[in-house]
């Protein structure tokens, strides 16, 4: 198969989607691989280790004609021009929160699969958890940054010091990014509650921690009772594929102190916050009634070389059985089946059928 792997150009997006060892395999495979010139700079990877590895270097248009082009983030509008039938996309995507990206997988019939829909047998999702696990990570380093008073914040310091009490961070979410949260938090000393729907859930988390934070059910009388003694709130709920409800309401905010900070980590799924909107790097946060809110959609890009290799030694097992097997490698793994999101102009995912109350059809029914 012809891959290409082209850069990415969302802003201060710097991972990129194949390493040169993952290169060096697929070649050896029998596969092509075209790499767009300074795909992995950012990551630290240079042209001269993909050419060492067996790869064709070239231009953005080269990579995209490829028959699967695989990518870290989901094509920006610039890049619609290059979607076409008989491309094989895999990348995350989060359709559930962009429209026009739906819209313009369905115009042009191209394939696509999400990584964040790849989903195993317990429910698990093996392709997000690694970039969970970085940006639940950030989010604190993040959150901390932000409530210093120079850049708008509080003036507290997470962990405290001796006689003064620590920063309280409220994490919104028990799963992967909200556990990585947690270890962040509690390694700076804050005093730290997590919120989630399952008790199951809070019960591990309290074992796994020893009872050191504190656990409680999701509910919005709990939400807002925690709120004024809030320092960061952190936004971690998932619903695989779909949008994230709205748990922190717009008329909640006055609730929070002035300078406090909100890192919603679910804004690429449409955010878990009423207010938060998608931010970049460039411009990371803006304040509504007082309270900082950090919105970035993708927070492992700043940390590019940690990023990239968490995220393809989780993907290159996938995509060696994409380009193997082509689509026949949807029906071989119910995990991957389960990623796909569009095929020949039909939505394959209900969860973004849902958001956008458009209709869907079963992704091996679409194949069938």
């Amino acid at each position: 198969m012809k891959i290409g792997l082209p850069k990415e150009i969302k802003v201060k997006e710097n991972r990129v989607a194949l390493t040169p060892g993952g290169v060096a395999t697929l070649i050896r495979r029998g596969h092509t691989v075209t790499v767009e010139r300074g795909a992995g700079v950012g990551s630290g990877i240079h042209d001269s280790e993909y050419e060492a590895a067996g790869a064709v270097l070239g231009t953005a248009a080269e990579a995209w004609a490829a028959e699967m082009v695989v990518k870290v983030k989901e094509p920006v509008p610039s890049e619609y021009g290059y979607l076409r039938p008989d491309l094989l996309l895999f990348t995350y995507l989060h359709l559930a929160a962009d429209r026009p990206l739906t819209e313009a997988l369905l115009a042009a019939g191209t394939t696509a699969v999400a990584y964040e829909t790849v989903q195993l047998e317990d429910g698990s999702l093996p392709l997000l958890t690694p970039m969970s696990e970085v940006a639940g990570r950030l989010s604190v380093q993040a959150g901390a940054y932000y409530l210093q008073k120079p850049v708008g914040g509080r003036g507290v310091l997470l962990g405290g010091v001796p006689g003064v009490q620590p920063g309280h961070v409220l994490i919104v979410g028990g799963g992967v990014v909200g556990t990585n949260a947690a270890k962040m938090a509690m390694g700076l000393g804050a005093k730290v509650t997590v919120l989630d729907v399952s008790h199951r859930r809070l019960t591990y988390l309290d074992d796994v921690f020893f009872g050191k934070l504190t656990t409680m059910m999701s509910s919005e009388a709990n939400i807002r009772a925690l709120l004024p003694e809030t320092d960061l709130l952190i936004g971690a709920v998932l619903i695989p594929g779909a949008k994230a409800p709205h748990l922190v309401t717009r008329d909640m905010l006055p609730l929070m102190q002035e300078g406090s900070v909100i890192v919603d980590v679910a804004v690429d799924q449409g955010g878990c916050v009423e207010t938060i909107h998608p931010t970049t790097h460039d411009d990371p946060t803006y304040v509504v009634d007082g309270v900082i809110h950090y919105g970035v959609a993708n927070m492992p890009g700043a940390v590019p070389r940690t990023s990239t290799f968490a995220l393809t030694n989780a993907t290159f097992p996938y995509l060696l059985l994409l380009a193997d097997q082509g689509t026949g490698a949807l029906f071989r793994n119910p995990a991957l089946m389960r990623g796909l999101n569009t095929y020949r102009g039909k939505l394959t995912y209900q969860g973004v059928a849902e958001a956008f109350g458009m209709p869907s059809v079963e992704a091996a029914a679409a194949l069938a």
